[in-house]
């Protein structure tokens, strides 16, 4: 076992059969997933979001390189779930409302997708309060790096986190 305390991976520069996008693929596409579907709270979307920053990153990554390549794909996940979160609301205003008497299908199906109670609790956050718990405490991210991917000043992510934080162990002690 290393005692040196280095536990930084070092990724081999591509090979001529790799290019830089297949080499960024497999070193981010996890942790972009993770982040994608922790936003969007939902598997399939999640992965959408994420070929999708993918297709439109890659000729940035193919000109420029793997190290501003991962700026630009970390950005256009979170742009991307926003956008997702935002095309969602509007079809949820302009859905025919169910009759008042029948239960939708989408209540029996929502039910199955929220099995897990973290998930089901960010869901209730605002928008800027999941993002920042998300980026901040799942994606294991930095005060700055979460301000730059959000837009935000770094004061704004501490203040969205701290409440965001709250307002879970407030809906997880009420479930438990």
């Amino acid at each position: 076992m290393d005692n040196t305390g280095d536990h930084d991976v070092v990724e081999p520069a591509p090979s001529k059969g790799e290019d830089a996008l297949t080499v960024l693929f497999t070193q981010e596409y996890g942790r972009l997933l993770r982040t994608a579907v922790l936003l969007l709270g939902d598997f399939a979307s999640g992965q959408d979001v994420v070929q999708e920053a993918f297709i439109r990153v890659s000729s940035v990554v193919r000109r420029q390189g793997i190290e501003v390549g991962i700026g630009y794909l970390q950005r256009t996940v979170v742009n991307l779930a926003r956008s997702d979160l935002r095309r969602r609301m509007v079809a949820l205003r302009h859905a025919p409302r169910p009759a008042p008497d029948a239960a939708g299908a989408d209540v029996s199906a929502l039910a199955l997708l929220e099995g897990a109670q973290v998930i089901a609790a960010l869901k209730t956050l605002p928008r800027r309060q999941r993002e920042a718990v998300v980026l901040r405490y799942c994606d294991d991210r930095s005060e700055a790096e979460t301000a730059d991917l959000m837009g935000v000043s770094a004061g704004a992510v501490k203040s969205y986190a701290s409440r965001g934080l709250a307002s879970l162990r407030a809906r997880m002690e009420e479930t438990s």
